[in-house]
């Protein structure tokens, strides 16, 4: 066999195992398109780790549990002033930013004027307060009935922030809770 006959037979069987090559991509790829997308996981529980923003000592871990009626929190946060804290739900899982900054606002999908976490109009993300003892800790433990793990207004993903200072419940935008002192992002935790 001379050089163009092995030359032939090369390309004959290389340009083979490249059609071959294209056909297997593009089947796989038709089947893929074929198959129904994969659903989002179920999140039944979530966490939150508090972060200091800068200048501040504050950490923390919230933790989300979908239950009858709403999702649970049990909050537990150190390093902060005696007193109230604004404590909210924030529209972006960013805490990237010194100050918090990047978590945007209040989380709000519905629109809705700034309230008491108990009110009937209140932005989704309108948790209160947190209260420190004389020792910078608080602890708090409550079921919010606003509050979704699931579907288009499911907080996961969200930031979370402790603010500096009282939200006072009615302000708006926001309830005059002040600057941010921790910031944290929430995502699904395994399981309870």
């Amino acid at each position: 066999m001379n050089t163009t006959q092995q030359l032939v037979l090369v390309l004959r069987f290389g340009g083979a195992l490249v059609a071959a090559a294209f056909l297997s991509q593009f089947a796989s790829a038709a089947d893929e398109q074929a198959m129904p997308p994969k659903a989002a996981p179920t999140a039944t529980s979530a966490v939150a780790v508090l972060i200091p923003t800068q200048g501040n000592d504050v950490h923390g871990t919230v933790r989300f549990t979908k239950v009858a009626g709403g999702v649970r929190l049990v909050t537990e946060v150190t390093g902060l002033t005696p007193g109230k804290h604004g404590f909210h739900v924030h529209e972006f899982g960013d805490a990237s930013a010194a100050d918090g900054a990047g978590a945007g606002g209040h989380f709000n999908p519905t629109h809705e004027v700034h309230g008491a976490p108990m009110a009937e109009h209140r932005h989704e993300g309108d948790l209160g307060n947190l209260e420190a003892d004389a020792a910078g800790h608080a602890v708090l433990d409550f079921v919010d009935t606003g509050l979704a793990l699931e579907g288009a207004s499911s907080i996961i993903g969200r930031g979370l922030v402790v603010h500096a200072s009282p939200d006072d419940l009615k302000s708006q935008p926001v309830g005059n809770a002040g600057k941010r002192v921790a910031v944290g992002v929430i995502g699904i935790a395994k399981g309870p």
